[in-house]
């Protein structure tokens, strides 16, 4: 079947999902977000070294240390969860398949990240 509409014409719609260019700035974003908060994390668990569970327990016990960690934990899966969609998308091309593999996927992302979120709240409210 023959088109009349241009290559640019068609390449407007933002490809088949209609939403790429969304994800490609929340990708993005999150990358930004997780360059502090990664330092952050690395420069904490330098000091942290050799420091014995209570110690960990407390400075997790700090509501500034805990909300950093839950914002780490949510951006870091987040951004997975987008880094594997793509992966996914592009290279799986038998659509069911592709379909079970997303939910699974985001499934499971979904549930590691609210057990680090709930880990790091079960420290902060019980210490």
């Amino acid at each position: 079947m023959r088109t009349m509409r241009t290559p640019m014409a068609r390449a407007r719609g933002l490809g088949a999902a209609k939403d790429g260019t969304g994800h490609w700035w929340l990708q993005k974003l999150l990358s930004l977000a997780l360059i502090p908060l990664v330092i952050w994390f690395a420069a904490s668990v330098i000091s942290l070294a050799g420091a014995d569970h209570a110690t960990v327990t407390a400075w997790l016990g700090n509501p500034l240390a805990a909300g950093l960690m839950i914002l780490l934990v949510i951006a870091t899966f987040y951004h997975g969860l987008f880094g594997v969609q793509a992966v996914v998308e592009d290279y799986v091309d038998h659509e069911v398949a592709k379909f079970a593999l997303l939910i699974g996927l985001k499934g499971l992302h979904i549930v590691l990240g609210l057990t680090g979120v709930l880990a790091v709240l079960t420290i902060l409210f019980q210490g």
